[in-house]
């Protein structure tokens, strides 16, 4: 398997995610703006999403994968089937306990995320919609556990595929159903329920065409033979160190959601379209190498093949430096004008776009660092070490809130995304520290070189960011959109030219970066 191709692959796809994603966040920005109902579904929205990355893409995936990977390796179909499907059983039950729960205490939920809204009509309508979306948890977690097992098999195209689905619901609801509602905010809960459901749904073709659709059980008895199975109580062995390391990260998020409820009206909201900014460059890079590397680290040290994993490393590494790099400086300089031709329409003001600028650039510092935790993360997974990751997030979760009470006060919103972004550096530092230090991550020469190459191409970017976004008046050009989405393509695409072009200049070749999983 070619891991540049496959990553580029799961990339594409992530960029259609992406692309449509976008379009999402446009389309609400434009008819619901920065309001108390947009801060009311994002933090609605939250609750689900926090639980889709503890129970899901988190901590279920980074236990998953490398054991199903391990036991798929040995080549025992019957053993790994018994393995999907009491993994299947066991999340099922699991899920739906949770869900019930998330429903019931739904306005304590609310509270505890967000208790600047508990005043306001906000909190009302952010409990309606906390309830309706919570089933996604469910439906959502089962996607992961599909993707795991498509991932495992080099099946990335689905997986990637399937999150472009619920912006595709999530925009037909707000253009179909919100018109008719009498609040009708209560459209976007609705589009990520039946989002979560197609989601779902279009995973059992190939599922059932390799044979491994996974079966619940039922029946008590085949329950208990679930939690039985070796392979899943190893699977759930790892989830309980996974979990913790995930929650930390999903604290932190909880405690900023909150800190930012409190703060000017809007805060949540314009974190939220930042975040969906700075998400772009996170999923195309981060999450499409993560989901390459991962399953091909796993094989590699079920083989004892230190060296393999040590090189799949580093190639995910010179590749993150060389593409994140350029993106984060992007967020930082040419912020104004992203944020003003993706959302500057309707009900989005100029405040706003401003507001979503600031926050923008305090993401673009931490951006590189925030990608890399993707890559270096699933070196201790890839061995089944979680323990290592957890104790970092815990002194990354003490330092960042820490810097929030110093950053806050004095950038607001933006604070909070500044120390999300220093707090992922951090991260990454000590994780690379960690892979070194446990000679996972092998002492290789040359990187003062490729950090001056790649120095190089971003000298003449950031020349040309700094000037496209003074040079014309980006807020004042909505009366002219076409022309100011044509400006935005332009810079961005002379921008490329230079940086790619340059690198060529200076001797970096995309051959370079060709490597193959064994």
């Amino acid at each position: 398997m070619n891991l540049l191709s496959a990553a580029a692959k799961v990339s594409s796809m992530t960029m259609l995610s992406r692309i449509t994603g976008l379009l999402r966040e446009t389309l609400i920005a434009r008819s619901f703006g920065a309001s108390e109902w947009t801060d009311a579904f994002n933090v609605a929205f939250r609750l689900p999403n926090l639980l889709r990355r503890l129970f899901a893409e988190g901590a279920f995936s980074q236990a998953f994968v490398p054991i199903l990977g391990e036991v798929s390796g040995r080549g025992d179909k019957k053993q790994t089937r018994a393995l999907i499907d009491a993994i299947a059983t066991l999340l099922f039950w699991a899920l739906l306990l949770t869900v019930a729960i998330g429903m019931i205490g739904a306005p304590i939920l609310v509270l505890l995320i967000a208790s600047g809204l508990k005043n306001g009509a906000a909190y009302d309508v952010s409990i309606v919609m906390t309830r309706i979306m919570f089933p996604y948890i469910g439906l959502i977690s089962l996607v992961s556990l599909s993707a795991g097992i498509l991932n495992t098999y080099q099946r990335f195209a689905i997986p990637a595929f399937t999150p472009v689905l619920l912006n595709l619901a999530l925009i037909a609801s707000a253009l179909l159903l919100a018109p008719y509602l009498e609040q009708p905010i209560y459209a976007l809960s609705v589009g990520v329920l039946l989002g979560g459901i197609l989601q779902l749904v279009i995973q059992i073709p190939p599922l059932a065409r390799l044979g491994l659709l996974p079966k619940i059980a039922l029946l008590p008895q085949k329950i208990k033979h679930a939690f039985q199975n070796e392979d899943a109580s190893k699977v759930l062995k790892l989830m309980l160190p996974a979990v913790f390391a995930v929650s930390v990260a999903q604290i932190s998020l909880i405690i900023n959601t909150n800190i930012a409820s409190h703060l000017q009206v809007g805060s949540v909201s314009w974190l939220s379209y930042a975040d969906r900014l700075m998400e772009f460059p996170t999923a195309l890079l981060g999450v499409a190498l993560g989901t390459v590397l991962l399953p091909s680290l796993s094989k590699a040290n079920a083989n004892q093949d230190t060296e393999h994993a040590g090189e799949l490393l580093i190639w995910g590494l010179r590749l993150t430096f060389l593409l994140a790099l350029p993106c984060a400086l992007a967020l930082f300089l040419f912020g104004e004008p992203i944020a003003a031709v993706l959302y500057h329409y309707g009900q989005f003001k100029a405040l706003d776009v401003l507001m979503t600028r600031n926050a923008l650039a305090a993401y673009g510092i931490g951006l590189t660092g925030l990608i890399l935790i993707k890559i270096l993360a699933p070196g201790f997974y890839s061995r089944q070490n979680i323990r290592t990751p957890v104790k970092i997030a815990l002194i990354v979760l003490l330092l960042t809130q820490i810097a929030n009470l110093a950053l806050v006060p004095l950038l607001g919103h933006a604070g909070l995304a500044l120390s999300i972004g220093l707090g992922a550096c951090l991260n990454a530092g000590l994780l690379w520290v960690g892979l070194r230090k446990q000679g996972i991550l092998p002492k290789v020469s040359g990187w003062g070189k490729y950090f001056l190459q790649i120095s190089a191409g971003l000298t003449p970017l950031a020349g040309i960011f700094y000037f496209a976004a003074h040079q014309h008046n980006w807020i004042l050009l909505q009366e002219n959109s076409i022309f100011r989405i044509g400006l935005l393509i332009i810079w961005l695409t002379a921008g490329a030219i230079v940086y790619f072009s340059t690198l060529w200049l200076v001797g970096l070749r995309w051959q370079n970066f060709l490597r193959h999983a064994k």
